[in-house]
This record gives structure tokens, sequence and C-alpha cells, in this order.
């Protein structure tokens, strides 16, 4: 069956949202698509469902594409997930579940399990689809890493995947890095780059088209689109480095999200974004919640090192007042651990062993273990922790929970914000978000060549010239 990559120049570029155009644009046009991307570097996950587990996870994007794509989301759509715990390790989940740790330098010689899952995952989903849009990850110029690589370049010459690559030209010097992306590859790794797709273009596209042709004339590979900027096209994101552009709004009632160092599953307060009554913001000091209608402490990867975070930046004496206050406080899975009496890790899943006092605003203790929860509820919402909580998770005006993405559903949502600060919803999430799928593959059908790429998907790669670097 027939497959595309979707490279970038840069992380960020804009991979995640061309892959879910065409998945979306491929659906409407009545093709089996499912997305694929091999290697996933998040917190930001989601829990899908194993026969044989109960439950697996996934990175968040490759769920959204699943849904641009009208597929049920599993976890061959993304058989690897690292989620960092440090700068230089890494905690892995192989095939939805947890495997171990994989550290900075172990990135050429400890990741071959991870590479043979990757490929096996793949093949299995080309077999089953008609079509496999793949999304890379960073560039597939790094050169120094391209030994071990199975996202990019090493993942096309698996499948011989015709790959495209993107750039966000708002950065600027976007020719550049088109040219210097293809330049530096190995012959063979060029011959499988089909062309580029341009990223985030403000202005006037004729004056665009003198360097598009050079650039063309230049690597003998056509850019097969410009995709303009446009300020409602925003996903469900996988990176942190994509808070501060995390609207609000301009409501009259202030939600302040704790922006934790090791922040997970964002997302979670994404529904409340879309509420006309809120401004939703994020906060790093007492200052940025002192005037808070409502505190929301959001997941992280790392609930004891982040709550000594809070108390060294004195944010835990800020919630405490505002608690105090009887002014509301939503703690969600880490968030909700840090609200509770204790939190004890005795094996060590988080680091070293440890026991520390929470904040105390509820009678609730969390202890954790090896083994991970993971598990989706109806109609909206699901788990992914190590720590085990008991004991009561509501005390007036402060809630916890263990469940990711329930305000998603509008009626929880409604009940929450009408005890919590006494207004109704008045967005809908399930139908915003189909909004922004529509949106995004109606700009990837008027500004894309989408029967070019399908036609590439299909029928290959034709005969590239490589591009020499040096002398």
């Amino acid at each position: 069956m027939s497959a595309l990559l979707v490279a970038g120049t840069t992380s960020d570029a804009g991979k995640s949202v061309v892959t879910t155009g065409l998945c979306r644009a491929a659906s409407r046009r009545g093709i089996a698509v499912a997305p694929f991307k091999a290697q996933n570097m998040s917190n930001n996950s989601m829990v899908v469902p194993s026969g044989w587990a109960g439950g697996a996870e996934i990175g968040r994007a490759q769920w959204i594409q699943a849904r641009a794509a009208r597929a049920e989301p599993e976890v061959a759509m993304n058989p690897v997930l690292l989620k960092p715990g440090s700068d230089r390790r890494s905690h892995v989940v192989l095939m939805g579940q947890p495997a171990g740790s994989v550290s900075a330098t172990d990135f050429v010689t400890g990741r071959r399990h991870l590479a043979e899952a990757a490929y096996a995952a793949f093949d299995d989903l080309r077999s089953r689809f008609e079509l496999v849009v793949a999304e890379g990850a960073g560039s597939p110029a790094e050169i120094n890493l391209r030994a071990s690589d199975y996202v990019n370049l090493g993942l096309a010459r698996h499948g011989d995947v015709p790959t495209v690559v993107v750039g966000d030209i708002d950065r600027g010097g976007v020719f550049a890095a088109f040219f210097g992306t293809v330049a530096l590859l190995e012959p063979e790794d060029q011959r499988l780059v089909a062309g580029f797709v341009v990223n985030k273009f403000r202005g006037e596209e004729s004056l665009l088209k003198p360097g598009l042709d050079r650039l063309g004339e230049l690597t003998g590979r056509p850019v097969y689109g410009v995709l303009p900027w446009h300020p409602d096209v925003w996903l469900d994101s996988e990176d942190a480095l994509d808070l501060e552009s995390r609207r609000s709004g301009d409501g009259t009632l202030r939600v302040a999200v704790v922006r934790l160092p090791r922040i997970s599953n964002f997302t979670d307060v994404d529904a409340l974004g879309l509420e006309p009554s809120l401004d939703v913001v994020f906060a790093t000091n007492p200052r940025g919640i002192s005037d808070a209608d409502l505190v929301v402490l959001p997941g992280t990867r790392a609930t004891i090192a982040d709550l000594a975070w809070l108390r060294s930046r004195g944010l835990d004496r800020a919630i405490l007042a505002h608690a105090e206050a009887g002014r509301p406080v939503l703690g969600i899975c880490g968030g909700c651990q840090m609200l509770g009496r204790t939190i004890a890790d005795p094996a060590g899943v988080e680091g070293a062993p440890a026991q520390i006092e929470g904040l105390g605003l509820l009678d609730l203790v969390t202890e954790f273990t090896a083994e991970k929860v993971l598990r989706t509820h109806e109609p909206a919402g699901y788990e992914i922790h190590h720590g085990r909580v008991s004991g009561t998770r509501v005390s007036g005006a402060v809630t916890g929970t263990m469940v990711h993405g329930s305000l998603e559903d509008d009626a929880a949502r409604d009940a929450f914000l009408r005890s919590a600060l006494g207004v109704g919803a008045q967005a809908s999430f399930p139908a915003a978000r189909e909004r922004r799928l529509d949106l995004l593959a109606d700009l990837v059908e008027q500004h894309l060549d989408v029967d070019a790429l399908l036609g590439l998907a299909e029928r290959g790669v034709p005969d590239l010239p490589v591009l020499a670097v040096g002398p």
C-alpha cells in the first residue's frame, strides 16, 4: 500500500499540521488512511484501547491525526514514545507499555530494538490501510544521529517511502533550510526526498514565487504548495514549548494554570480556553495566580520534583492562600497528588526513593508503584499514572482528579464550572475540534497539490538529482 513521509527542516516546522491535514483530506476522498510516527518525544499522551493490557499509551498528536483520518487510534500509530524525565534520560513507552528508560548516550547503540518495533508497526499499518501518512521528528539532516535514525530517512529507506520536507517560513531562512536539508543527506537518502512544503506564509504569494522557482532549479525538486498562516489553525500540542502560544480569551474570570517544569498533558485545559467567560493563562510565580478566580495544578512527569520547584518559587503559599480565601483549586493527576497530605515513592519510580508532604488541601495519600495505570473513561477522559491515590478528592472548593481530559466533555465541564465559578459552559469542545480539523483540511486542499502528493505516495519518487556538497 502507499505511504508518504512528512519531514521538517526543524522541530515545530509544521510536520504535525501537514500530516493531520493530509489525513483529513485523504479521508474526505474515501481513502482508508492511518497516521504514523515511529518515535515521539513528548509528555503529552493519550490512552487507547489495548486488548491484552487494558490500555496503551501513544502521543497526543497521533491520536488527533487518527481522528482527522476518521480511524480508530491504536498503538501501532506511535510504537515508541519517549517521555523526558531529565535533560539526559527519557522513560520509554514501547507499543503502549512502559519499557525502561533510554539515555542521551544510548541514541546510537541502545535503540535497535526500538527501531525494529517501529518498522514492524509501520509495516503492519501499511498492510491494513490504503495510505499511511508518516510524520518525521526534528530534522532529517541531524547527520550526527543518522546511523541510528528510524524516524526520518531511516524509516523512508526501510519502506522506500517518498518524503516531503516542511519548512516554517515565519522563522526566516526557509530556502537555505530546504537546500541544506537535502544537500547534507547521503545520496540514497536524497533520492527519497521528492520536494517541499512551505508553512505559515504571511503576505503576497506572488512575491514568494521567484524564490520557489529558484529552489526548484537548484534542487530539481518542486514545492508542493504554500500553507498560509491562519490564526485558527491550532492542534492539540505535544510540545511544552508551545505553551506560550496557547492563548487565553478576554473573559471576565481568570484561570491560572501553574506551568510546572515537567508539565504533562497540559491539553487538559484546552477546553477551558474555549469558554468566552474565561481568560486562561500560565503562571510560574505567585503574582501570576494572585488575582485568579480558579487555579489549576496540571499533570506532571515528576510530581515530587515539581512540588519541590513549586515550594522554591513560593507558589505553595500562594495556592494555600487562594484556597483559604474560599476560591477554587483544581488538581489533575500529578496536581491532584500535590494537593494531598503525603506522596511516597518507596521504589524510586520518579528517581531516588522519597516521601514528602503535599500541600494538605485534600485528605488523600499517594504511593507510587512500578505498574502504570492506563485506562480510558466514558464519555471522555483517561488515566496515565504510577501513583495510587486514596482518600477524599473534594474538600470545599478544592477538587482533585486522576482523570485527564474529562473537561473535554461538555456536560462535565458545565457541571464543574457551575460548581466552581457559578458560570455554565458555552462552547462545545468536540465541535470545535472538528471545525479545526476541517479548517486545516480546507487549507491543505486549497494551497497544496494534494493530487500530486497522493500520486507520489502511490507511485514512489521519480529519478531526482543528487546535490553535491563541497568540491
